[in-house]
């Protein structure tokens, strides 16, 4: 099967599928809730500051809550001072993670202030960001980047390289500009450059959105390992269906029962739960998980005029048991 395993140091990671960090997304609820579907090998936090991991943060220590079902699971961090990100990086450890990842790839203007993207433009200090963190822990350093900051500045060979020579043992790429955002298309030449220049895993990332889409960047760029991000929140079966195709070459749809399914049991895990904000998530995952729902614009505005959680739980039930299909 291809993309059965990637092991980066101790941590194995089967299939070789992982599920990319998003901000306001990948919580401990989506990320347990992607697990359960089956196919992910390995899950991301939501980027987490540096300075508010120091600060003692409340929001911020809520990013970093996981529970065993989500193993092996990478806390990525993001910021620009050396000595805080190695701090940090001790206190991801410390909480038990299995991995530690560094952000330098959002595009955010907030962020591109203190790292992200920002950091691909000061190759001297991120080398001994680099060098820091490796040295301040002992579980796998991971990192994340972007192309570079535009067409002109296309740096990802070499930042892998300085990342490889630091000790980074795995660097996942998207390869967009921080200038493109997620515009256009995501350039896998990149990806391949960066696998031919290093010896450390490459993880591409980028326009996969389908399984012979992911077969395809593995076929184009010989890479270790497939990163799914904002596919998996329209498509959360993504990653079994990507299991699937490796195994025997085809995979299964979704019935409209599953679609069901899926949509209920997120939000009752939300509710169940008392996450914070649910509410708010229900109405924010509604505009994806409804794509390829019959009459899915109907069920969108009732989620979106609800008042409460169980009203919206109310109107989902309502909904799908009007159609004698499910």
């Amino acid at each position: 099967m291809l993309l059965q395993e990637l092991r980066i140091r101790n941590v194995a990671i089967r299939p070789a599928h992982v599920l990319a960090p998003m901000a306001g997304i990948t919580d401990t609820v989506f990320r347990r809730f992607i697990k359960r579907l089956g196919g992910c090998g390995l899950i991301m936090t939501e980027f987490v500051s540096s300075e508010g991991m120091l600060r003692r943060n409340l929001r911020t220590r809520g990013y970093l809550y996981y529970t065993d079902e989500e193993r092996p699971i990478t806390a990525q961090i993001f910021g620009a001072e050396p000595e805080r990100l190695a701090e940090a990086a001790r206190m991801i450890e410390g909480l038990g993670f299995d991995l530690v990842d560094l952000n330098l790839g959002c595009p955010a203007k907030k962020v591109i202030k203190c790292g992200g993207s920002g950091l691909l433009r000061d190759l001297p200090l991120l080398g001994r960001i680099l060098e820091r963190v490796r040295a301040a822990v002992r579980i796998p350093f991971t990192i994340k980047i972007r192309a570079g900051w535009s067409e002109e500045e296309i740096v990802a060979v070499e930042v892998a390289r300085l990342a490889e020579q630091a000790g980074v043992e795995a660097v996942a790429v998207h390869p967009r500009t921080r200038v493109q955002g997620f515009s256009g298309r995501a350039n896998w030449q990149t990806i391949r450059q960066v696998k031919e220049a290093v010896r450390i895993p490459v993880i591409g990332n980028g326009d996969v959105f389908a399984p012979r889409d992911a077969e395809a960047l593995l076929a184009q760029t010989g890479c270790d390992a497939v990163m799914i991000g904002r596919a998996a929140a329209s498509n959360p079966w993504i990653f079994r269906q990507m299991e699937q195709y490796f195994q025997r070459g085809c995979y299964a749809e979704p019935t409209e029962a599953d679609r069901y399914q899926l949509i209920r049991t997120y939000y009752a895990m939300l509710v169940e739960e008392e996450t914070p904000g649910a509410l708010g998530k229900m109405k924010q995952f509604a505009s994806w998980f409804t794509h390829g729902v019959r009459n899915g614009a109907d069920l969108r505005r009732n989620v979106q005029s609800a008042r409460n959680v169980h009203e919206v739980l109310e109107r989902v039930d309502r909904f799908f048991l009007a159609d004698a299909s499910v």
